[in-house]
């Protein structure tokens, strides 16, 4: 979820992620930040509207809130908050988000480590961007961030690029999607309301409070 702002010629998405939990610690919260803003920032994306082209800007904040409580969490009506736990264990195996367009969701750690783009694939969740319905795409080259494991991709972009489709390691490796200018365009920016200042919402509130999953 994010505060979308018109400023010049340009139109920024605000988003500050606050996070929490037994492995969320304030190093690994500014890296997360940086990791998708770096990813969803890459594209140099544009959009148009009103017959002149904007660039696409993600100011990302992360904050490691250790002293996060329920209450904060449900009450909050910052559409620029977002509230992330993260645990070195989830149930499923998985990061997930609570929902398309939300504001909240849980961090398996080792998902977010190396530079991996689970991060930025959950934040297109929260701005409201679902998996693609074909994913087969083999001869389409780089996969968008938004293609989920198991994928099936060109060989380049498998985990291993020996294998063949579909068995051992020959569905698409995360480590190789990237925020492309059609995940931009996914957002339609350009369809929403901005108020008289400038601004618009992009996402709205889950504000799902999560407690640690238990082994």
């Amino acid at each position: 979820m994010g505060e979308v702002e018109i400023k010049g010629n340009s139109i920024i998405i605000h988003s500050v992620i606050f996070f929490y939990g037994g492995a969320a610690n304030e190093v690994l919260s500014y890296e997360i930040a940086k990791d998708i803003a770096d990813h969803w920032n890459e594209p140099n994306g544009t959009i148009s509207m009103a017959g002149r082209t904007l660039f696409v800007y993600f100011d990302i904040g992360g904050i490691w809130a250790n002293d996060l409580s329920p209450e904060m969490v449900f009450e909050n009506t910052n559409p620029r908050y977002n509230y992330f736990r993260i645990e070195a264990f989830a149930g499923g195996n998985i990061s997930f988000v609570d929902g398309l367009g939300c504001n909240t969701g849980y961090f398996k750690l080792d998902n977010l480590l190396n530079h991996s783009t689970t991060a930025a694939h959950e934040y297109g969740h929260t701005l409201g961007l679902d998996h693609p319905k074909v994913l087969d795409i083999r001869g389409r080259g780089v996969p968008g961030i938004m293609y989920p494991r198991g994928t099936i991709v060109d060989p380049p972009f498998q985990y291993s690029p020996v294998a063949r489709p579909l068995e051992p390691g020959g569905t698409i490796n995360p480590f190789t999607r990237k925020v492309l200018q059609s995940d931009i365009d996914g957002l339609k920016l350009n369809r929403l309301r901005f108020n008289k200042e400038g601004f618009a919402v992009l996402g709205d509130f889950s504000s799902v409070w999560h407690e640690a999953h238990m082994l």
